[in-house]
């Protein structure tokens, strides 16, 4: 099968968080499952920044798949080169798959997969879903409204990570298909975990940005008794919203248990999950929330919100599920202090090799792309095709 994936941003550009790996993981465990993968994407590393990378060709992975990276020329994904390159790299596909939703090559790529009748694959990664804080919501909703009528909607299936990011999207959104698939995540053969008896060490990692909670879970920290706990955050994002975090963490009198540790990847990254007690993701809203599932591979016990799909953690008694606001989320990790983080990290960890491999979600999303080519012309009723129980 000739797969084309067409995206803003990728690999090694992780200055956009999460997507940024599982597109890439997916490609490589595509490439093993014996299919010609090839990914349409800019340069772009962040608004100021482009990843130094061959630009006036493909670049062959070893991984078995091809990128071609095209220049950037505005804001975080506006390519000229892009679409000069997109008609022929769509007619070369079997099946398209578009990643992302307000950004550069949305229109262009849903225009010409109508226009050539290409069927379509579409990971918002959360794109569509809102909270109180939605920045745009006006833009968006004439966003929407215009790839809504743009598209070939008999040949577009809607990929989401969740069921809850699939309703929501539906309940705004009637008349499209959609597939539940969740993301795969690695996990480590072997774990060097260090054990502390002194404070809970606890450990909020990814993008900082707003819709991520990271606030209120300041908040939080400071209700809480100041000799028991330690928190390192980990991650990037906007230079004004991380010098607003810096100027909270000063107020509210942290600064000594608070650790603004900026990036962290690679060895380093496995490292941090090895050194901590518990992972901390007080988001808003999320359609997946990786780092839940990296936090678990690597036997970390979660606390998660309920803006995320992860009611599974209590099911599986591997962390907890809770609203977000401060008190509630001071509550859990004093409460989370006194269980047997140990036990709940190492079923966390057998709950990711069990339900969560690379390997087996490729193969879901392989499944779904021989359904999409098989039913080009299905009429535009909701069918909900789950490649996997909902988290």
């Amino acid at each position: 099968m000739r797969i084309l994936h067409v995206i803003p941003s990728f690999y090694p550009a992780y200055f956009y968080g999460g997507p940024i790996r599982s597109s890439y993981e997916l490609c490589r465990n595509l490439a093993l499952l014996g299919c010609d993968v090839r990914v349409l994407t800019t340069d772009a590393s962040g608004l100021d920044a482009v990843l130094d990378v061959e630009k006036d060709k493909e670049v062959p992975f070893e991984e078995g798949f091809r990128v071609r990276y095209c220049r950037r020329r505005l804001r975080h994904s506006v390519s000229a080169e892009l679409v000069r390159l997109l008609g022929q790299s769509i007619r070369w596909a079997d099946i398209v798959h578009l990643t992302g939703v307000y950004n550069f090559p949305t229109f262009p790529t849903l225009f010409h997969c109508r226009v050539l009748k290409k069927p379509v694959v579409w990971s918002p990664r959360g794109g569509l879903q809102r909270w109180e804080g939605s920045s745009r919501r006006t833009l968006k909703a004439i966003w929407d409204f215009l790839w809504y009528n743009l598209a070939d909607r008999s040949r577009l299936t809607l990929h989401c990570t969740s069921q809850e990011e699939a309703r929501e999207i539906m309940a705004r959104l009637p008349n499209l298909r959609s597939a539940v698939i969740p993301n795969g995540v690695d996990v480590p053969s072997s774990l060097n975990r260090t054990e502390t008896h002194g404070p809970i060490r606890l450990l909020y990692i990814g993008r900082l940005d707003p819709k991520k909670g990271i606030d209120g879970l300041l908040k939080a920290c400071s209700m809480m008794p100041r000799n028991n706990w330690q928190l390192a955050i980990a991650g990037w994002g906007a230079p004004s919203y991380v010098a607003h975090l810096r100027q909270q963490i000063n107020d509210l009198g942290l600064n000594h248990q608070v650790d603004m540790m900026g990036e962290v990847l690679g060895d380093a990254k496995k490292q941090l999950f090895e050194n901590s007690d518990v992972a901390l993701v007080p988001s808003h809203t999320e359609n997946f929330a990786i780092v839940v599932a990296e936090a678990l591979a690597h036997a970390v016990p979660v606390i998660a919100s309920r803006g995320t799909p992860w009611s599974g953690l209590e099911v599986k008694r591997c962390g907890l599920w809770v609203e977000n606001d401060p008190a509630t989320l001071a509550d859990a990790m004093l409460k989370a202090s006194t269980m047997p983080l140990q036990e709940m990290g190492q079923r966390g960890r057998a709950w990711m090799q069990a339900e969560f491999s690379w390997a087996s979600v490729s193969k879901d999303m392989l499944t779904l792309y021989g359904k999409c080519l098989h039913q080009p012309n299905a009429d535009n009723d909701i069918r909900d095709y789950e490649a996997q129980q909902s988290l």
